[in-house]
């Protein structure tokens, strides 16, 4: 049974970084894509960035503008996502997911239960 757990979250401060990270356990995942969404107050779910296993391609949001970064360990089948310069408008809860594709990981497999990151201005 495949599951995905992320950590990192927290309160912080604008202008703050963080590292979220998302611990994938249950299978080999060396041929997945893996990806990281999140959810706003109020908002739709929103795609923010996915990477494939290996860490060789990545492909992000148009949004993002270069403060977030994606990322993986493959020997500790975790993906993180690094988020620089926080703005009040990233609070969300983000998802990590495994993903059909690559490009806006349009269809998911499976999900995480999500990780709050709320930023104080």
């Amino acid at each position: 049974q495949v599951q995905l757990v992320e950590s990192g979250g927290g309160l912080v401060q604008a202008g703050d970084s963080l590292r979220l990270s998302c611990a994938a356990s249950g299978r080999t995942f060396s041929r997945d894509v893996m990806g990281w969404f999140r959810r706003a107050p109020g908002k739709e779910r929103e795609f923010v960035s996915a990477i494939t296993w290996t860490g060789t391609t990545t492909y992000s949001a148009e949004f993002l503008k270069g403060r977030f970064t994606i990322s993986s360990d493959n020997a500790k089948n975790t993906v993180y996502l690094q988020i620089a310069s926080l703005k009040p408008e990233d609070t969300a809860v983000y998802y990590c997911a495994i993903c059909q594709s690559l490009v806006g990981c349009p269809e998911v497999g499976s999900w995480g239960q999500g990780t709050q990151v709320t930023v104080s201005s």
